[in-house]
């Protein structure tokens, strides 16, 4: 009996432990199973965007609110259509009020997913963590804020990837928050920028696939897709941009090296 009601305090711990963890998963599979994340496209944008404006004309508050909910829970639940949300901010509310807006909801979101991995998981992680984890760990503590700074600012591992890792790892909350905040305030105004000017991008996109129709002529339509890809925007320009600023970032760092190795 005694064993019986260890385990079952056990299994209770745990699911107090992870149930936010598990519902974050459920949710997420849930939206995937339902296809209801194939909504978040520059497609639906493009199709919507008159009604979408004359609901916000009258519904401001409401609408950015709205948007802010949308963005974060899609951060939270690592879900495909960041990016298109950051230029829907910019492309709805105008590229100052959708950026100031898009990098709020994204840390909101940022900051859910790293309570919840921290809670959850990294207490097991570092009762487990090997040597090399261990090493790892101490080294990114003592520049936590220069390292996560430069991953805020250069694209080169996932948004969701560098929300959960720092939780694992025992980042400070404080300097999780400031870093997200400030890294991703360049990339997702450039976003924003680019939803701005939206209307002569669709514009063009929607005169290029009549022109296409025309010659190809009725039932066409397969040789003559149409649509938006937010990749497109990560143009060698705005990817050489971001990673000046992170190597920037990463000058402190470099620093405190060049003086150990000195002393």
């Amino acid at each position: 009996m005694d064993t019986v009601s260890e385990l079952a305090r056990g299994a209770a711990g745990w699911l107090k432990r992870l149930w936010p963890l598990l519902v974050l998963l459920g949710v997420g599979g849930l939206i995937f199973a339902m296809g209801w994340h194939r909504y978040l496209t520059l497609e639906h944008l493009a199709a919507n965007r008159e009604l979408l404006r004359n609901f916000i004309e009258g519904n401001l508050l409401l609408s950015l609110a709205a948007f802010v909910a949308l963005y974060a829970v899609t951060v939270a639940l690592s879900l495909p259509g960041g990016a298109v949300l950051t230029i829907a901010g910019g492309f709805l509310f105008g590229w100052v009020l959708g950026g100031m807006t898009s990098v709020v909801a994204a840390t909101l979101g940022a900051t859910v997913v790293f309570v919840i991995a921290k809670s959850a998981l990294s207490d097991v992680l570092q009762a487990r963590a090997g040597p090399w984890l261990s090493r790892f760990r101490d080294g990114f503590h003592e520049d936590a804020f220069s390292y996560l700074l430069f991953l805020r600012l250069v694209p080169v591992f996932p948004f969701w990837l560098v929300n959960l890792a720092p939780g694992l790892l025992g980042v400070p909350f404080g300097t999780y928050v400031v870093t997200t905040f400030l890294g991703i305030i360049p990339g997702t105004f450039a976003f924003s920028l680019a939803g701005n000017g939206l209307d002569s991008v669709i514009a063009a996109q929607q005169a290029a696939h009549q022109s296409c129709l025309a010659k190809v002529g009725e039932g066409g339509q397969e040789s003559c897709p149409q649509g938006l890809d937010p990749s497109a925007l990560l143009t060698p320009e705005l990817i050489a941009g971001l990673a000046a600023l992170g190597v920037v970032s990463l000058i402190p760092v470099a620093v405190k090296w060049f003086r150990r190795r000195a002393a």
